[in-house]
């Protein structure tokens, strides 16, 4: 991937403005929305009658974070709805080889993500299926958690591999993401990087965005 891309998490937003918190974003490149199920993971969000709306509103591509169970079963329908890119977790698949051939044939990316005690080489073999590689930099299901740093090095790995491959993929992170870590996620690999409250949590989100997007491609010179 050339260019890095700085994914908004919407958790992080006032969901009572909701296409007004869309609109403060128009700088990145996509917004991040988290789907959680309560069962997957402890967190309960929404689904896809609002996931729908917020694409009609969204001045950006959704980019869909799918912490769920029936994953399998949802993650086409998720695409259907006009999502840019459809994460699922390899943990919830049965079927991920499929789930990806799915969601690509619904219209959308298919990516997966793995949560920080998934090894990557379990499902190194899914490299040519999907378009990114989401590893989490933190434990799924609430935002606002520290960063851990342990992380980077599958964050290397998968690099490494995308490299040995010959593919073309994206590195995704998601997970305290902000202006003192984004360095070392682009230094280690990562080109798309998902940050909650270091954009919302700011006066002026698509300024802090530009600025996530700077650090990100200074370290990347550097």
């Amino acid at each position: 991937m050339s260019t890095l891309a700085i994914h908004p998490s919407i958790l992080s937003c006032d969901f009572a403005r909701l296409a007004e918190e869309l609109d403060r974003i128009r700088t990145a490149e996509a917004a991040h929305v988290d789907v959680m199920d309560n069962h997957f993971v402890p967190n309960l969000t929404l689904g896809l009658p609002v996931v729908e709306a917020i694409r009609a509103v969204s001045p950006v591509p959704l980019d869909l974070h799918l912490m769920i169970e029936e994953v399998d079963r949802w993650g086409p329908r998720y695409a259907e709805i006009g999502a840019q890119s459809v994460t699922f977790h390899v943990e919830a698949s049965r079927d991920p080889r499929t789930l990806c051939r799915d969601i690509r044939s619904a219209g959308a990316s298919p990516a997966m993500a793995l949560k920080p005690g998934t090894p990557f080489a379990d499902h190194a073999d899914l490299l040519s299926e999907v378009d990114m590689v989401l590893v989490m930099t933190v434990e799924p299901g609430f935002g606002g958690q520290a960063f851990m740093a342990d992380q980077l090095e599958k964050v290397r790995e998968v690099r490494r591999a995308v490299g040995a491959a010959g593919l073309e993929l994206a590195i995704q992170v998601d997970g305290g993401v902000s202006a003192e870590t984004i360095a070392s996620c682009a230094e280690a690999g990562a080109d798309v990087f998902v940050a909650g409250s270091a954009v919302y949590g700011t006066q002026d989100p698509a300024a802090a965005v530009q600025e996530l997007r700077a650090l990100a491609e200074e370290a990347r010179r550097g």
